[in-house]
């Protein structure tokens, strides 16, 4: 499994929210360098976002969810046209889940599991 993972769920459907480009990105210095990305599946995840084997180092993280591309597809106006969360790795090599909450007009974030 990839070190981190995430989904995202459309609370006011109640669904996976599927197809939205998600972009890894690890911060050096003032600039994003790309990790990885992809798009979700039919479960509102994205396998494979880094290989198995990838270990990150210690350090700030940005993952970037392209959420107009799935406002669109939906024929829904969003409020916000992407999602950016930032989060912050120790160096342990934990495995960390990002889950993304999304609604037309908010969105949550948290820590799981």
């Amino acid at each position: 499994m990839s070190q981190i993972t995430t989904h995202i769920l459309d609370t006011t459907r109640g669904l996976p929210a599927i197809n939205v480009p998600i972009t890894l990105f690890a911060q050096e210095g003032d600039s994003w360098n790309k990790l990885g990305g992809g798009v979700t599946n039919e479960d509102g995840r994205l396998p494979g976002l880094l290989a198995d084997k990838v270990k990150l180092p210690a350090g700030i993280y940005r993952m970037h969810f392209e959420t107009s591309v799935y406002f669109n597809a939906n024929d829904e106006q969003g409020f916000y046209p992407y999602v950016d969360i930032v989060f912050e790795l120790d160096a342990k090599g934990d495995h960390y889940h990002v889950p993304l909450l999304l609604t037309a007009f908010g969105y949550s974030t948290y820590r799981g599991s």
